[in-house]
């Protein structure tokens, strides 16, 4: 019964891995842009929410829907006043470009919030459920669920509407996508503004610095998913999840970092392209 809460709760984790790789998959697919910042997105996002919850005393619902409009506005505003000009660079301007803007965003994290952790204050997600035998916190459960279902939301509007249409006719093709009066810019911008999100502030403590760790799981989330493929990063994100929580329990939370890595370039060595990714 330990092990299959294990099993769980890393599933649970993984979902939100998956929910925060989809914007990484939808920009580095689409653009073919690398953005380093995007684990400071995530870590404002979760500062976000952390702020609505003292300021404003709001709910899940509230914090939630404040990170996501949040960071939309930041993505939006960086993609016009930066990405915007260095797209069309060279790739080392790229790199370097969304570099400094990670280390801007988390030393003006440090500089607002310090370096001290922080956790959301209780709210109505306080407490743990038991599901079957398995002790579950509810806000870990409720974040996870929450996850999958905008995860697979995403993929069904990048798949079954007329904008996901134009977000992959722009990632197929900018040239021939614009023959047919599609904006780039735009559908650019609105995969820049969908980078973020702050349901891992449910999960545990955090400080400015813990962007850099989102950052890496989240490239290596896309790159075993597959890029472009946001169906590919669920999968992608619940098998690394699963995979932490597993050699965590087993092995110790020191090694679980270095299981997941080898197994990711073990794989990648049989098959390069990610899991739902074109060879």
């Amino acid at each position: 019964m330990v092990v299959l809460q294990v099993i769980v709760g890393g599933l649970l984790l993984g979902a939100i891995y998956a929910l925060f790789s989809s914007g990484l998959t939808l920009i580095w697919g689409m653009m073919n842009f690398i953005n380093f910042a995007h684990g400071e997105f995530v870590m404002l996002g979760m500062y976000v929410a952390f702020l609505v919850v003292v300021w404003l005393h709001g709910g899940p619902a509230v914090f939630t829907l404040a990170a996501a409009f949040a960071l939309l506005v930041l993505g939006i505003a960086i993609y016009l006043s930066l990405i915007r000009h260095v797209i069309r660079g060279p790739m080392l301007a790229q790199i370097l470009s969304t570099f400094g803007l990670a280390l801007l965003l988390r030393y003006t994290a440090f500089y607002i919030f310090s370096a001290n952790f922080v956790s959301l204050p209780q709210t109505g997600l306080a407490g743990t459920v038991n599901f079957a035998g398995v002790y579950l916190p509810v806000a870990q459960l409720v974040g996870g669920v929450i996850a999958i279902a905008l995860t697979v939301a995403l993929h069904i509007l990048l798949t079954h509407s007329t904008i996901g249409s134009r977000l992959l006719a722009v990632a197929e093709d900018r040239a021939a996508a614009m023959l047919m009066g599609i904006r780039p810019d735009r559908m650019q911008m609105l995969a820049w503004g969908l980078s973020a999100g702050a349901l891992m502030a449910t999960a545990y403590p955090w400080s400015p610095s813990v962007g850099e760790t989102f950052g890496l799981i989240a490239f290596v989330v896309v790159a075993l998913g597959g890029f472009g493929s946001v169906l590919g990063s669920l999968y992608a994100g619940l098998i690394i999840g699963l995979i932490q929580a597993v050699s965590a329990f087993w092995l110790g939370a020191i090694y679980k970092d270095i299981v997941v890595y080898g197994l990711f370039v073990a794989l990648l060595w049989f098959r390069p392209q990610g899991l739902m990714g074109k060879a």
